[in-house]
């Protein structure tokens, strides 16, 4: 019997390489080799792809060909960026062992996992967004939350009813999303990476020792996370989850913060997005509320405006606080204005996420001279807040004071212009170490030992043109050209043939060389030694780091704000304890900077007068009208001053938007379907203070079934859940409902008529508007003439037949209107002739014209 010959063993790189990528498998794994991060078989596959890189095969192992793919280590930031964009997560594998001393493959193990919820490299990240790391729990009918901004540490929890977890994650928008795999996961907006944990992970138990133990306290009770299971659950699989990747204890998370809904304003995702607070409906990031208020000094400052207009307060107490602020750096009179905080902070470091790196030993020797750098402009800013009369600007200064210990250890440490990375050397300043400056001292001479050694040989070979030098690749050399070859002493042997010239090298320039060469590599050695030291000594400033970094944020958006409220002629909104929404002459931001002039109108909404009919012709300004409002309310309780005139502001727990609608093909939901959804999630969760936007609800569907629906939204707005409403709609039946309901009022856009076009005055005024004007928008838009004429036609029959003798006029009609006649081409003709403006022969032309379209 013949028998097989054995299947040939993998490599034993390869065998190295398949335990490694064993314990990631759904992820690559960038191997290192050399210069260069390599990928084999299936992840070198789809990295060729992702990455657009050339896919090899070289050797064989197992008898099986080996499919390669690599990126060189120098520029790894680049791909990975580009892997993480596309939601991809990576394992980083280097070599720990040593070359000289390893027998067989040199020892390799994961140093790090990037992930898209866990950067903290600032190639990586986005200099004004966070990236958050968010775990969800879901516990019977409570849903749980937690999320971490892995590059400031700070970790945050909440809890909710089940029905809301989809719109809170929404709101968050994670860049990664953690989720029990026994569980089907949500279905969001913005789909975020997504990973399956076991179960188990989300224990209780285990998460509240694991936490407690993470901050050094015995229990969670100091942090009002009691009775919330679900959400310690989700922090405490977020919090494994993130030390895994940075195989660090993430020593920069040192507590948690409880959110709860009534602390903050609350929007659902229909009304962030129908906003545009950091993000305009069609997905782009500008013209936004956020980029034009965001004149921030510092990257810290824009993260921290971006937080606070997607977290807008219902403490008055502490947004008052923030507008005194702003009152004070606006004011001509006052010690300090935002200019001069701008010109402080500008030039700042982002010390918040280089402290983060610092706790993670991952700070390169650029941060910390950036963060030398920062903290020598510390005392120039504390001066100018300590002068200040504000209370809440003296607290800012007293966060602010100055750290001459720190910035001293960071300044006699680094060079002025350090070398980016600390594996090349060229980063700690002369006169740090002994050691070290005895090193380089060795370095330095090789100069002045060659310039002598050349001299000397020269000499004693007769060589004239002989040179003693030195490169990274051959080491130390004495250069003699062909010619000269007769020359050489017997003591030199051969090191390099080329061209022209042999290289050589004798036994005294050799014994230098191994000097030399074991100075530079101990110099390395030893400054990667004093570089770990400094990190050590910064480990322990991280909790101080970071709370300057937090003043200096908050500081830079009320400044940022400040500037903003001078240029855009802003101003400080009251808040009072009476139900009501007073504002005078608002504004939209958004649309005033996108056009010459903006007409501001004024709002009055109370007790009696609870919800606004809004009508008028399409392009009116209706929509307009109502986000501004819903703004201006959004911005006072971000502690920014608004656009208006003057704006009083009773209580407002939610704001909620129904404005617009597409198809949402993926949940296989219909534009009508959306727009029914968004009514439900508004009548089943407003209360007497939230404040409501409805856009022509009732448009996908039937005009009877739209309109007996619009009529049940609104009358219930109005009658039972009796919240601030603006409604808009061209049903012009609804305007009966103002005289059945007292608190609500009709008031409408109005436009003119100019012959054939209209003139749009976005004034908003008292009563219901008396016509839509959709067929003159209609021709505004390009609706070619004879379709536009054919529609007026037929709009005058449908009035005339479907209009009973004893009902009110509606939006379509003023008075009644007769049918046009058929369109005729010779009138069409004739209407366009100019007979001033016609020769002789022009006129006989157009005669023949007209004579040929009649016998048509």
């Amino acid at each position: 019997m013949k028998l097989e010959a054995p299947a040939p063993a993998h490599t034993p790189m390869m065998q190295q390489y398949l335990a490694l990528k064993a314990g990631h498998p759904d992820m690559l794994l960038f191997y290192r080799m050399g210069d260069f991060y390599e990928m084999f078989h299936g992840d070198a596959e789809r990295a060729s792809k992702l990455l657009d890189i050339t896919l090899t095969t070289r050797g064989a192992s197992a008898g099986q060909p080996i499919r390669m793919a690599g990126v060189p280590f120098h520029s790894v930031e680049q791909y990975l960026a580009k892997l993480v964009k596309l939601g991809e997560s990576v394992a980083i594998c280097e070599q720990v062992g040593d070359p000289a001393t390893s027998k067989g493959p040199v020892e390799r193990k994961v140093t790090r996992i990037v992930t898209p919820g866990t950067l903290t490299d600032s190639a990586l990240l986005t200099a004004t967004r966070e990236s958050l790391l968010v775990a969800a729990c879901v516990m019977g009918e409570t849903a749980g939350i937690a999320w971490l901004s892995l590059a400031s540490g700070r970790l945050r929890i909440t809890e909710m009813a089940r029905s809301r977890l989809e719109g809170k994650l929404d709101s968050l928008q994670p860049a990664e999303l953690l989720w029990p795999d026994d569980r089907e996961p949500p279905a969001l907006r913005e789909a975020p990476a997504l990973r399956r944990l076991e179960p188990w992970r989300f224990d209780v138990a285990a998460a509240r020792r694991d936490l407690a133990k993470q901050f050094g306290t015995v229990d969670l009770s100091g942090y009002g996370a009691e009775g919330m299971d679900a959400a310690v659950a989700a922090a405490g699989a977020l919090l494994a989850y993130g030390k895994h990747t940075q195989q660090s204890t993430l020593p920069h998370v040192m507590g948690l913060a409880v959110e709860r809904e009534s602390e903050f304003v609350i929007m659902d995702a229909p009304t962030r997005r129908n906003l545009e607070i950091t993000e305009t409906i069609s997905g782009a990031e500008s013209p936004t509320l956020f980029s034009l208020l965001d004149r921030c000094a510092t990257t810290m400052g824009s993260r921290r405006l971006r937080h606070w207009l997607h977290h807008p307060l219902r403490d008055t107490a502490a947004l008052r606080a923030r507008h005194d602020v702003i009152a004070a750096l606006v004011d001509g009179h006052s010690a300090i204005r935002h200019p001069q905080v701008a010109e402080r902070l500008r030039g700042w470091s982002d010390v918040e996420r280089i402290a983060t790196r610092v706790a993670l030993r991952t700070a390169r020797p650029r941060d910390l001279t950036g963060l030398r750098d920062t903290l020598a402009a510390l005392p120039e800013l504390h001066a100018t807040l300590a002068a200040s009369e504000l209370p809440a600007l003296r607290a800012a200064a007293n966060d602010l004071k100055p750290e001459p210990g720190i910035h001293a250890r960071l300044a006699a440490a680094l060079l002025d212009e350090p070398a980016s990375v600390i594996r090349e050397g060229g980063v700690i300043r002369d006169g740090l170490d002994g050691e070290l400056d005895e090193l380089r001292a060795i370095q330095g001479d090789c100069s002045s030992f060659l310039l002598e050694m050349e001299k000397r040989e020269r000499e004693r070979t007769g060589i004239a043109n002989l040179r003693v030098e030195f490169n990274k690749v051959h080491g130390f050399f004495i250069e003699v050209t062909q010619g000269q070859l007769e020359k050489v002493p017997v003591e030199y042997k051969r090191r390099q043939t080329m061209k022209n010239a042999e290289r050589f090298i004798t036994p005294e320039l050799k014994a230098f060389e191994d000097k030399a060469l074991a100075a530079g590599e101990r110099s390395i050695a030893r400054e990667k030694e004093l570089y770990e030291a400094l990190l050590d000594d910064l480990g322990a400033k991280v909790l101080r780091l970071q709370a300057i970094a937090d003043a200096a944020a908050s500081l830079d958006a009320l400044a940022a704000l400040a500037t903003s409220a001078e240029l855009l002629s802003l101003s400080r909104p009251e808040f009072v304890s009476g139900d009501c929404v007073e504002i005078v002459e608002g504004r939209h931001l958004v649309v005033e900077s996108q056009v010459e002039s903006f007409i501001p109108n004024d709002t009055s909404l109370s007790r009696s007068r609870q919800l606004l009919l809004i009508t008028g012709p399409n392009m009116g300004g209706k929509s307009t009208y109502m986000r501004q409002v819903a703004q201006i309310a959004l911005l006072a309780h971000c502690g920014a001053f608004v656009p208006a005139k003057q704006a009083r502001l009773g209580p407002i727990d939610r704001i909620f938007t129904r404005i617009g609608a597409s198809d949402d093909l993926a949940g296989g939901r219909s534009t009508f379907m959306v727009e029914m959804t968004e009514a439900a999630s508004i009548l089943n969760n407003a209360t007497p203070t939230s404040l409501v936007l409805v856009d022509e609800i009732g448009r996908g569907t039937s005009t009877f079934d739209g309109l007996a629906l619009a009529y049940a939204i609104a009358r219930h707005l109005a009658e039972t859940t009796r919240c601030y409403t603006l409604f808009a709609t061209h049903y012009f039946e609804l305007t009966g409902l103002a005289s059945v309901l007292p608190n609500i009022a009709n008031v409408h856009l109005d436009a003119v008529e100019h012959k054939d076009r209209i003139v749009f005055l976005h004034k908003l005024e008292g009563g219901p508007a008396d016509k839509s004007y959709g067929i003159h928008v209609a021709h505004l838009a390009g609706i070619p003439k004879d379709v536009v004429r054919a529609a007026r036609k037929h709009l005058g029959e449908l009035e005339q037949h479907l209009k009973p003798a004893t009902s009110q006029p509606d939006l379509f009609s003023g008075a009644p209107a007769a049918a046009e006649p058929a369109a005729s081409p010779v009138l069409d003709a004739l209407a366009e002739l100019e007979p001033d403006q016609l020769s002789p022969r022009e006129a006989l032309e157009a005669l023949y014209k007209l004579k040929r379209l009649s016998t048509e």
